[in-house]
């Protein structure tokens, strides 16, 4: 594996998230025509709205009656993520993802990790939480999550200012240092949970090629859903759960190339070839 190759993924998603919220600063303080809004709601180019779905699920939930481009913009969303991109905004897109993956660096760097993988949450708790936000969107006839969200209060803070924000990113970076591994993005977050629901169809995968794996598991060690990983040194084949946020950081690391990105129906025809 090429060392310059080693971080690829990582640099090109910390360029996304920049540019997305420096994008949305720019429409919002001076006017820039790309992007303005938030990542619940904005317009791209002027012309096409884009919605958090799970926002609209909650908004809907507790009774709330929507603009037709509120849900156009949702639907687009839907459309890109669950065909194509994957759980790719919570590795890509959200702005929390950084402070997570710090945190789990330096867990990693510190040795703190160890047996944190499953302890207190199970990752099944996310989709427990989903379920909950949206019972108690309609119970109170608000959107419970985005009232609490972290991921919202750091996006907000970061494009309008910072206010207690910061006690609620401080707080997820401390989970996930000293608690539990991923614990808010990989056990917890609500968002991510709806985005691993719509993601099972998507196209691109991350491909694994047994005959070139060593078995190292260099992959398992920085991947942030690292069960997703079971076809690693046993088969080849695509990761296709959807709690997949298509980070690339298995691939980075890998110095067999034995893993790489392919279309689904590329992955799928390769599977049936090798084992």
């Amino acid at each position: 594996m090429n060392n310059s190759n080693s971080r690829r993924y990582l640099v090109s998603r910390r360029v996304v998230q920049l540019v997305v919220m420096l994008l949305l600063m720019g429409g919002n303080y001076w006017g820039w025509p790309i992007l303005k809004g938030n990542l619940s709601q904005s317009m791209l180019l002027g012309t096409v709205p884009l919605a958090d779905p799970f926002a609209v699920l909650q908004l809907l939930a507790a009774g709330g009656l929507l603009a037709g481009n509120v849900l156009l913009g949702s639907l687009i969303t839907v459309v890109f993520y669950g065909l194509l991109g994957g759980r790719t905004f919570c590795a890509w897109v959200c702005p929390l993802n950084p402070v997570s993956d710090l945190a789990n660096w330096l867990a990693r760097k510190l040795n703190w990790n160890k047996g944190q993988t499953n302890r207190i949450f199970h990752r099944f708790s996310r989709f427990v939480v989903l379920i909950m936000a949206l019972v108690l969107s309609f119970i109170l006839g608000i959107a419970a999550f985005e009232v609490i969200s972290p991921v919202g209060m750091l996006q907000r803070g970061l494009v309008f200012g910072m206010g207690a924000g910061w006690l609620a990113v401080l707080a997820v970076f401390l989970f996930d240092l000293a608690v539990q591994r991923n614990g808010f993005c990989g056990h917890l977050c609500p968002l991510g949970a709806f985005y691993a629901t719509i993601s099972p169809l998507s196209l691109v995968r991350v491909q694994h090629e047994h005959h070139k794996c060593t078995s190292c598991m260099k992959c398992l060690k920085v991947c942030p859903e690292n069960e997703i990983l079971e076809l690693v040194g046993q088969v080849s084949g695509s990761v296709l759960d959807g709690v997949c946020t298509n980070c690339g950081r298995c691939i980075e690391v890998c110095p067999d190339d034995a893993l790489h990105f392919a279309f689904r129906k590329q992955a799928m025809s390769l599977d049936s070839g090798g084992s």
